[in-house]
């Protein structure tokens, strides 16, 4: 597609790039501008580099050589229709050319790199979005209403900034499924005219609790088109926040370390805090991975909250003044509490959700399930930080078909049975050959192997622990140190895992990490010779024999993210000069031919985070193609693929520097001088045909 970018000059040492002070105060309390929780000498892996394409490809691979117009994702609200326009000119005259080739569910068009402040599709899709922060879902819910905005209104409303997003099958219900969105976190900036945010109110404080959490909502489609509408006060429709009450389920409920005055049995939770991704199970319910939940909570001084991140000080939203639970000088157990993943039920309004211990504690980004052959569960999970680790749990029951109320509650049961284990992954090449630069060792490539190491065990009668000097309830409440004493592999921002459900393969997104090899930071070893990683990389793993219950894998690069142009990107040995630029991978998905989409979170090349599409097996395997961007400020998150519609929820529109609820940075989704709002979008073809066929 031959579409070069410009050289832009972006701080990513933050998560997000140019939006990176207010993304960073409101969405992991800036985490990155924080000491690096996790200061252990383990091994480190991250940002495969491009140059693990074997000599043949490197040889044919070619630079990128057409110009699209690009500007700091910090810029101030473009015009929509100007910046359209221009990316509109810049891919036209390769319509013909893509629109018409590429593996089977890619053929479109892909999207020019740019700044435009709106969501850009390819020529011949369309799109609506399908519901806002704040539209009314409930019986009684008023209508959005953000200068008188309460508690009470909003808990019966679509919350803010949707991130996973997951459609499940409404049978009996023509055309109708229902829509679970997660709700990571509040810009309170944003949100609310005249914020200050050494004050906040009480009433702020409580919109922002309600805002957070989870939506279930019934959506509707149009029999001629793709558009989804939600279908508002139905049966199921259902919102969980920040003070809904939870069920602590598996080995560590119960525990000590769980329990609080307000809770002794240690079995009970208010609220789940910075649901980030998850996964849809085989048994219909979802789950939700809690991961930036320390910046919630006040006044920690141990080393085991250190190494979760959580400050020292007052925090930035200032919950602390109006709940004790988030000053953990008054409550220390309470953050123990979060960053588990929940399991809801989004067919049962009534049940309450559970947080899954055996799953162990950290930053989920999310929690994807593959059967093993005898039907048992297998979940993974990536913890979200700088040179933390990814993780399996194998469950040791086995998941029963039905849907009478007794299966049910049986397949409820299946995630708090099992052994939790941390992956190590180890090279192939001797590691003088590995200097930092990207250059290729001896062999030609970057691969190597791999180990899940056990943690603990989970059974009915009891949990044993298999980490020297921990016990089980530490292991799975202190799931970080665990993967530190055994020795884990330090990653990149271990994100979004999900496997292939044509050919089992794994893979791993992992974000960015511009700090490894940067002074006392772990260097870089076969699995990440290249240093600085802005850009982030997706690694490919292959269980032994592909079965989901083995111990062992071989893993290799799949791509490394970054201009094509660069040396230092590889997608997967696809000529290069044919492949869309990509920055930041975050959450994936899979569509029903077994391609890759991946959403980005902070691109770094100074154009808008977006959606993209790569081939995972044939002869166009590693050619990747851009579906769509984002506007100004915002992430693309979600991501949902079916054959005749895609969805993707556009997170913290206008989240730029400088802005404010007074004076907004994006025009989208409501025009010039509105209130921003996170959406849910749903894109499908014009003709009503499948994506990309």
């Amino acid at each position: 597609m031959r579409i070069q970018l410009p050289i832009v000059s972006v701080n990513n040492d933050s998560h997000h790039g140019g939006r990176a002070a207010l993304t960073c105060r409101f969405r992991c309390g800036d985490a990155c501008f924080h000491e690096v929780p996790n200061t252990t000498t383990n091994p480190y892996v991250g940002d495969v580099i491009a140059d693990a394409l074997s000599r043949r490809t490197v040889m044919r691979a070619a630079a990128v050589v057409t110009a699209a117009t690009a500007v700091g994702a910090s810029a101030t609200a473009a015009a929509p229709e100007a910046s359209a326009a221009e990316s509109a000119s810049a891919t036209a005259a390769t319509s013909t050319r893509h629109a018409s080739r590429g593996a089977r569910g890619l053929r479109f068009e892909p999207v020019a790199p740019n700044t435009a402040d709106t969501v850009t599709v390819p020529d011949g899709y369309a799109q609506n979005v399908v519901i806002r922060w704040g539209e009314p879902i409930l019986r009684g819910a008023p209508a959005f209403d953000p200068e008188n905005q309460t508690a009470e209104s909003q808990s019966k409303q679509f919350g803010y900034n949707n991130d996973f997003l997951a459609l499940l099958p409404l049978p009996g219900e023509r055309n109708r499924q229902i829509l679970v969105a997660n709700h990571e976190y509040t810009d309170e900036v944003l949100m609310f005219r005249g914020y200050d945010a050494a004050n906040p109110t009480k009433q702020q404080v409580e919109v922002a609790w309600a805002a957070h959490g989870l939506t279930a909502v019934v959506v509707e489609g149009d029999r001629r088109s793709g558009k989804l509408t939600p279908v508002p006060r139905h049966p199921l429709n259902r919102r969980v926040t920040a003070t809904s009450e939870f069920k602590v389920t598996g080995p560590a409920a119960g525990s000590d370390l769980l329990k609080t005055s307000a809770d002794p049995t240690g079995t009970k939770v208010l609220g789940t805090l910075n649901n980030c991704s998850g996964g849809v199970t085989p048994w219909g319910t979802t789950l939700h991975g809690e991961e930036n939940f320390n910046q919630y909570f006040a006044n920690a001084t141990r080393a085991t909250d250190k190494r979760y991140g959580l400050g020292t000080g007052a925090t930035e939203r200032k919950w602390e003044r109006f709940d004790k639970r988030f000053d953990v000088a008054q409550e220390p157990n309470e953050p123990h509490r979060f960053g588990f993943v929940v399991e809801l039920d989004p067919y049962d309004p009534t049940a309450k959700p559970r947080k899954r211990t055996a799953l162990g504690r950290f930053k989920h980004e999310g929690a994807t399930v593959r059967l093993t052959d005898d039907g048992r569960p297998v979940v993974y999970s990536g913890d979200d930080e700088r040179f933390d680790y990814f993780y399996k749990f194998i469950g040791s029951k086995r998941m029963k078909k039905g849907s009478s109320r007794a299966v049910r509650e049986h397949n409820l049961s299946l995630l708090d049975e099992g052994t939790l284990y941390v992956a190590k992954l180890t090279g192939d090449s001797p590691a003088i050959e590995i200097d930092g630069s990207g250059k290729l060792p001896a062999d030609g490539e970057f691969d190597g192997s791999g180990e899940w190491i056990p943690l603990a065990t989970a059974t009915a009668k009891g949990a044993v622990s298999h980490v020297e000097g921990m016990t089980a309830d530490e292991v799975f409440v202190f799931t970080r140190l665990a993967g530190d004493k055994v020795g884990a592999t330090k990653m990149d921002r271990p994100e979004d895992i999900e496997p292939n459900p044509h050919t089992g393969k794994v893979y791993v997104a992992l974000t960015n990490n511009s700090n490894r090899g940067v002074g006392a930071n772990a260097k870089a070893d076969e699995a990440n010779p290249r240093n600085a990683n802005k850009h982030g990389q997706i690694l490919e793993l292959t269980e032994r024999w592909n079965r989901a219950d083995s111990k062992k894998f071989a893993w290799t690069l799949f791509l490394v993210a970054g201009d094509p142009s660069d040396p230092a990107t590889y997608f997967a040995g696809f000529p290069k000069d044919d492949v869309s630029p990509i920055s930041c991978p975050d959450n994936v998905a899979f569509d029903s031919y077994g391609n890759l989409w991946i959403s980005t979170d902070g691109n770094a090349l100074g154009n808008h985070d977006g959606l993209f599409g790569v081939a995972t097996r044939g002869d166009r395997r590693g050619e990747l193609k851009q579906f769509l961007t984002m506007p100004n400020g915002a992430e693309t998150c979600g991501p949902v693929i079916q054959d005749r519609r895609v969805l993707v929820a556009v997170q913290h529109p206008g989240e730029i520097d400088g802005a404010t609820a007074e004076k907004p940075l994006s025009a989208w989704p409501d025009g010039a001088g509105k209130i921003n709002r996170p959406a849910v979008v749903a894109v499908w073809r014009k003709d009503g045909c499948d994506i990309g066929v």
